[in-house]
């Protein structure tokens, strides 16, 4: 128990910005292990969400709490997934060969790409959650958070972390752990969905299943495998698509 609770802090502490114990220490087999635990964290992120959002619902006007309920997980993961998403799309976007997409990405500036992309993925999720019933919308951001983890530990499980060179700013990343790591991952990213309508499950999860290997065939054909902006970014994509496929079937 005292070894699974360690590896909930490290994942709290590396996928979010909550405190933990400074007596927790790191390493890399533990941050690993811990990937099980990134989904639960969604529960975490989408839940402070989901409060900020509940109680300003009752003072101010549903589009603001939307707002302040988004920037609200953007400070709880310190951007982390944003941050990926931007880095991704200027790699990406702008980059032709390996060494080049590792190059922008490394890079600590944001280009056009990267801005246009955040614009558009931020005011996506914005629009999408403002077309829901506001009641449904805690529940929501809990159910998004936690199902859009659950597809880059996908990635982890079934492709391999294409290394960057020394200088890389990336932080040290998660890779794959045991079989029963990813068994954990998949019911956390799925629990929260069962108190939404079934329809959203039948449409969101194969949708979600083609983009991920979709997206995993891009990026190995392009950069050899996965860095940590590529899971930020999926994680922002599938949140979107999460949101996009409710309002479709509502």
């Amino acid at each position: 128990m005292k070894e699974q609770l360690n590896l909930f802090l490290t994942a709290v502490m590396f996928y979010s910005r909550i405190p933990v114990p400074r007596s927790l220490g790191f390493s890399n087999e533990r941050l690993n292990r811990a990937t099980r635990y990134f989904p639960l964290i969604g529960w975490i992120i989408g839940g402070i969400g989901a409060l900020v959002f509940y109680g300003l619902n009752w003072i101010l006007p549903v589009e603001v709490a939307i707002f302040l309920s988004m920037m609200a997980t953007i400070f709880a993961t310190g951007a982390f997934h944003e941050d990926g998403f931007a880095d991704f799309c200027d790699g990406f976007g702008g980059g032709y060969t390996r060494e080049k997409i590792f190059t922008i990405m490394k890079d600590s500036r944001i280009g056009t790409y990267g801005t246009v992309g955040l614009v558009g993925i931020l005011g996506t999720k914005f629009l999408a959650l403002q077309s829901l019933p506001p009641l449904t919308i805690p529940l929501v951001l809990v159910a998004g958070h936690a199902f859009s983890r659950l597809m880059p530990v996908m990635i982890i499980f079934t492709s391999w972390y294409s290394r960057e060179d020394e200088l890389s700013k990336t932080k040290p990343i998660g890779k794959r752990g045991k079989n029963s790591d990813l068994v954990v991952a998949v019911l956390f990213g799925l629990a929260p969905a069962a108190f939404l309508p079934w329809q959203l499950m039948a449409v969101v999860l194969p949708l979600s299943l083609l983009i991920t290997f979709l997206f995993k065939k891009y990026i190995e054909r392009k950069i050899g495998g996965y860095t940590g902006d590529c899971l930020g970014a999926l994680q922002q994509m599938i949140e979107v698509v999460f949101y996009l496929c409710l309002v479709g079937i509502s």
